[in-house]
């Protein structure tokens, strides 16, 4: 009588390497989810500094840059969110009369590594009237 040993199956070794090879991948999507996450929230975070840029833009152009700098507020906190934000505002004279390089300077920190972004942009100041003689 012949015994027929024939086995259909994984061994052990096979079994474990499959295992492995899974946790291995297992792993490299839970590596990448969170850097994934962790992006989309440093994103999250330009976006809202971009926002107290351009709000402080509008507020210069609201106001008009020569009051603005007389104002003489050209720095400030903008605690209207999640995390403090910080602004700088700097001002230029141009070659060109009554007109202004504008530079702002948004930054914050984020787990002790500091962050920032900068606008530039020109606005015109007001513009005196030319007197003439009358003759």
């Amino acid at each position: 009588m012949k015994i027929n040993r024939s086995k259909t199956g994984f061994t052990l070794i096979e079994t474990v390497l499959a295992s492995i090879v899974l946790c291995g991948a297992v792993l490299a999507l839970g590596a990448i989810s969170t850097r994934s996450l962790s992006q989309a929230k440093l994103n999250r975070q330009f976006e809202i500094a971009i926002a107290c840029a351009e709000r402080q833009l509008a507020l210069v152009d609201y106001m008009g840059i020569d009051d603005f700098i007389d104002s003489g507020r050209m720095e400030g906190d903008s605690e209207e969110f999640e995390r403090r934000y910080h602004w700088k505002i700097t001002t230029e004279s141009h070659e060109i009369e009554n007109l202004y390089i504008v530079n702002i300077t948004v930054s914050w920190v984020e787990r002790n590594h500091p962050y920032s972004i900068s606008v530039d942009t020109m606005f015109s100041g007001t513009v005196e009237p030319i007197e003439t003689e009358e003759q």
